[in-house]
């Protein structure tokens, strides 16, 4: 490929793509996560990257759409953070909760913070209410959470349990104390005995972009963008104690399973 002067340029877009492609997962310096990457105008003006404006532009378009390069309105582009590692079934072991620990805390030593949390009787929604074996129109507890890091929204999700196991207990508080939800259900004789986790990925409702009722949701970043959506279900013996409706951005998050083989 010529520029207007016949000079050769070194790179095609693939070429380029895949050279800053190898730089990010090796960490070459420069590429570390979270890093601010050269402009365009920089890329084209450096003499050892001998690459075209166009060139690099489609590159760096490439890595976006792969989700390695995330780009910040007015800012620039950035080498994606690293993601949040979420590890099943470890995390939601009762030697987890049952030492006074949060289950996020087990995925990472810097997990994502919950904010905006908000507590309340709801009329669930009929798969909800089916898990739980209420009947239609019954209230059950509500306790809905935004995780945060870095300032970016990164998941939202929403807990629902019968009253009868919540009512003058700290599950009703903002603040569940050590172990949380679970270990507060112990308390009340439900320890939770089994999980049962459905995870679908799709593209994200307007509601989940923009937010509803004043209340901030996901901050996803650019079209196209994806969800996990996560149903759990939890068990005490055969009774469902709570079910959990989460939606995370997949952008974000790695979903990790380890388990033995027998």
């Amino acid at each position: 490929m010529n520029n207007a002067s016949g000079q050769q340029w070194r790179h095609t877009a693939e070429s380029f793509a895949a050279e800053l492609r190898r730089r990010i997962r090796e960490g070459v310096r420069g590429y570390e996560a979270g890093t601010k990457l050269p402009t365009l105008r920089e890329y084209a003006a450096n003499s050892e990257e001998n690459v075209a404006r166009g060139v690099a532009e489609k590159a760096i378009d490439r890595l976006r759409a792969e989700g390695l390069i995330e780009s910040r309105r007015g800012s620039g582009s950035y080498v994606r953070a690293s993601r949040i590692p979420r590890t099943s079934p470890g995390r939601l072991a009762p030697e987890q909760w049952g030492r006074g620990l949060s289950i996020q805390a087990y995925d990472s030593a810097d997990p994502p913070k919950a904010v905006d949390v908000t507590v309340g009787d709801v009329v669930p929604p009929t798969q909800v209410a089916d898990a739980l074996g209420v009947q239609p129109g019954d209230v059950v507890l509500s306790r809905y959470r935004r995780y945060v890091r870095d300032l970016r929204s990164v998941q939202i999700a929403t807990a629902y349990l019968p009253t009868d196991l919540t009512r003058g207990t700290r599950i009703e508080h903002a603040d569940t104390g050590p172990g949380g939800t679970y270990a507060r259900l112990a308390e009340q004789g439900f320890r939770p005995t089994r999980f049962v986790e459905r995870v679908i990925s799709r593209a994200p409702t307007p509601e989940e972009i923009n937010g509803v009722d004043g209340r901030e949701w996901l901050g996803l970043r650019r079209e196209g963008s994806l969800v996990f959506e996560i149903i759990r279900l939890a068990y005490a013996g055969e009774r469902c104690v709570e079910v959990s409706l989460m939606v995370l951005d997949a952008e974000m998050y790695e979903l990790v399973y380890a388990f033995p083989a027998s």
